[in-house]
């Protein structure tokens, strides 16, 4: 069963309204607008900013993906909106790991599934920026709109357009969850379902509570992040003035363009190297690991396989993804599919990826959910925006945290195979901490 609540109020027709304005720093802008207010940026350049609910979802259960859907294709049944193709309105949200979440504890305020139609979005893409203001409901007046969008156009040209970067709260103390001779006994464990032919592979993740010695601010985080890791999917949601999810994944689950679904299998890691010389020979180390090859051929294979039910599928060359500190093996994968394809259809079928989850996967999700003693709430799951006509970009919620006042709770896992070694499979969970820890210490 799935459960929806938000909908109902809010059905359409959506008129929204948009203009030009000068370059604004999104950190002042949705510090200036109440809550929902949700980012995202990509590294093609496009960014968008939203704030405020014209129209919002929830969903829960195994249907949640369809229920979105629905309602989303019933909300843009009727829209006019007299913008170019950039600020054209847009679903921003994402969708917890498990179809069962129950928002509470550090997840306050985030369901199985959300998403927001923004009242008031800044969209951006090469040195245009354009602010978009949208209304939802049989009342809708588009003149109303249109002030409306006046208003929010002087309002945001008052705004700066840089923002000051706010000093590092410092961290006082971290703990992680589990300890790590708890989650090594985990990985044991794994490793014997493993052996007896349960498993293929299996994602153990871990928490990692950071109490801090200030108030995190988590766009100026954000932005710290956006700094190091521009190469990244970097995201915000705040479904609340209580918590953000926050992140710079380095990994696209999916981007639909009109009839072409791309996306990348990423999967099997190591370090950065002190110099030009070390970082060679751990790229090297990483490309001939047998046991990181397969972990990042069972992603590959299970994504393609994914894929094949939409149209003809394209697999091409393994590289390295480098980041400012850590290294990836990337395969990149396309898929042609017919115009009725919508992203979520793509979104549902690929999550979770080996990446996240593992092989087989049901046994992995049981594995998952029998071993693991915290919540993963949103982290390793969906997030990211689609439009009316389905297109649209979702990332998978890596290197990731909540924020929450005083407290930051960042997640990390590893992919178990039948060669993992605990001991080195904790050091490089450890590393995958570093891109927010850094910016928070």
């Amino acid at each position: 069963m799935s459960s929806l609540s938000g909908e109902s109020t809010v059905r359409g027709p959506v008129v929204s309204r948009s203009a030009r304005v000068a370059d604004v720093s999104y950190r002042a802008f949705l510090a200036s607008r109440d809550a929902p207010r949700i980012h995202w940026a990509d590294p093609d350049g496009l960014e968008l900013s939203g704030a405020g609910a014209a129209a919002a979802v929830t969903a829960s259960g195994a249907e949640r993906f369809d229920t979105v859907r629905e309602w989303a294709d019933r909300l843009f049944a009727d829209s006019d909106h007299d913008g170019p193709e950039v600020a054209r309105p847009r679903l921003l949200g994402g969708f917890a790991f498990f179809d069962d979440h129950e928002a509470g504890g550090a997840w306050a305020g985030f369901p199985a599934a959300q998403f927001v139609l923004p009242e008031v979005q800044l969209s951006s893409a090469g040195d245009e920026t354009w602010l978009t203001v949208t209304r939802a409901g049989d009342d809708v007046d588009p003149s109303t709109v249109e002030t409306d969008l006046d208003d929010a156009r002087e309002a945001v040209e008052s705004l700066p357009a840089m923002k000051p970067g706010g000093p590092h709260p410092g961290v006082e103390r971290t703990a992680p969850t589990p300890e790590k001779a708890t989650w090594c006994e985990q990985v044991a464990a794994a490793l014997d379902r493993i052996d007896s032919g349960d498993l293929r592979k299996v994602v153990l993740a871990t928490a990692l509570r950071a109490d801090l010695a200030g108030p995190v601010e988590p766009r100026d985080l954000l932005e710290r992040l956006r700094q190091r890791y521009s190469e990244c999917f970097r995201f915000l949601v705040e479904p609340t003035d209580d918590a953000a999810f926050l992140g710079a994944t380095p990994e696209r689950l999916v981007t639909l363009r009109e009839d072409t679904v791309e996306t990348t299998a990423l999967a099997g890691s190591v370090g950065r190297g002190n110099t030009p010389a070390e970082d060679a020979r751990l790229a090297e180390r990483l490309r001939e690991s047998e046991k990181l090859r397969h972990e990042q051929r069972l992603v590959t294979d299970a994504i393609a396989d994914g894929l094949d039910a939409f149209g003809d599928v394209t697999v091409g060359e393994r590289g390295v993804r480098r980041l400012s500190n850590i290294q990836h093996l990337e395969t990149p994968i396309r898929a042609d599919v017919d115009e009725m394809t919508h992203v979520l259809d793509v979104v549902e079928a690929l999550h979770p990826t080996p990446a996240v989850n593992g092989l087989p996967p049901a046994a992995a999700l049981a594995t998952i959910r029998e071993t693991e003693t915290f919540d993963r709430g949103w982290y390793a799951a969906p997030v990211g925006w689609f439009d009316a006509a389905g297109d649209g970009t979702f990332g998978v919620g890596l290197r990731s945290a909540v924020a929450a006042d005083r407290t930051v709770t960042l997640f990390a896992g590893n992919g178990i195979v039948a060669d993992s070694d605990p001991e080195a499979e904790w050091e490089e969970v450890q590393l995958k901490y570093r891109p927010i820890l850094d910016e928070l210490e």
